[in-house]
């Protein structure tokens, strides 16, 4: 377990390292005359569009000095890449604008930034890829880089998804609620039955990943022959209110019709409130509660109930 000091440290190397790296980032590393700032503002240009934008909200957005920025725009001006006009609300605003030269060259810009990145890639052990561009995700994420993720995706389970499943049930709930071992041998009990048995007729399974990352899972498995189960449904912290859990819910009720079900039953506890109004959303209903003691907690056990 890292303490405060190693994590920091960590931090730190990090910032180092992309440091070293800047130039693949901003696109420097590649054949065009602009200079770092230069081209972070050509691109902040662009990204306003033809309505254009201020110097001070330019300064504010790059988080660089307004005169520096006053300086740059001059620069580029001079160089044909920038016009300026009044603002249509507010004629004291002067809005700055990419011309067609400008245009072009944030294309050339953003050619010189994919070559460099992709020379960058390569250098990187292809088993390791894909965690590397999760990881940037994540990373880009938790700093505000972008609030949600832009491809959410459903698929079957696939080898080493269930091992996740078991790893991350355990992890999250011992976390949360304090749920001990015998918690993660019962989850691990479930996977074993669920691909061991698996009947791909009457039984399926989805996981969620969001820009490639697993990002929740949920069940249907066979209990008799007129009723579904559904089980193993978790959706990680970092992905909730992207509407997963709901999804993942609708799936497997849906898939359940599909196959012929009369009635889905689900077990859980009282206080997982989340889950809760997921399945009541799709019209489960609370059909008994006891308490009982489980996982190294007492609990209210809850048998939920669905006509199909």
């Amino acid at each position: 377990m890292r303490n405060d000091r190693d994590r920091l440290e960590t931090v730190l190397r990090f910032g180092r390292m992309c440091t070293r790296h800047v130039h693949m980032m901003s696109g420097k590393g590649g054949s065009h005359p602009w200079s770092l700032n230069e081209g972070r503002l050509i691109r902040e240009l662009s990204a306003a569009g033809t309505d254009g934008t201020t110097g001070s909200q330019l300064a504010e957005a790059l988080a660089l000095d307004p005169g520096y920025v006053s300086r740059l725009l001059r620069r580029l001006r001079k160089k044909g890449l920038t016009s300026t006009t009044p603002s249509s609300t507010d004629r004291r605003r002067v809005m700055v604008r990419l011309t067609p030269d400008g245009m072009r060259a944030h294309e050339q810009l953003r050619e010189a930034a994919r070559a460099d990145a992709s020379a960058l890639l390569a250098r990187v052990d292809p088993t390791m890829r894909e965690d590397v561009i999760t990881s940037i995700t994540t990373l880009e994420r938790a700093l505000g880089g972008r609030a949600t993720p832009s491809r959410i995706r459903y698929r079957a389970h696939r080898p080493g998804d269930m091992g996740w499943i078991v790893q991350r049930h355990a992890e999250i709930y011992q976390e949360s609620h304090g749920w001990d071992a015998t918690f993660e041998a019962m989850v691990a009990d479930i996977c074993v039955r669920f691909l061991t048995r698996y009947d791909p007729a009457r039984e399926r399974s989805w996981i969620a990943e969001a820009d490639g990352r697993r990002a929740g899972a949920i069940a249907l498995m066979r209990r008799s022959r007129r009723v579904a189960q559904l089980r193993l449904l978790f959706v990680e912290p970092w992905a909730r209110g992207l509407g997963i859990g709901g999804r993942l819910v609708s799936e497997c009720v849906g898939q359940a019709r599909h196959f012929g079900y009369h009635r889905m039953i689900l077990f859980t506890v009282a206080g997982l409130d989340s889950a809760r109004r997921l399945y009541e959303a799709e019209g489960f209903r609370l059909t008994s509660e006891e308490p009982g003691h489980a996982w190294g907690k007492d609990h209210r056990a809850q048998t939920w109930e669905l006509t199909l």
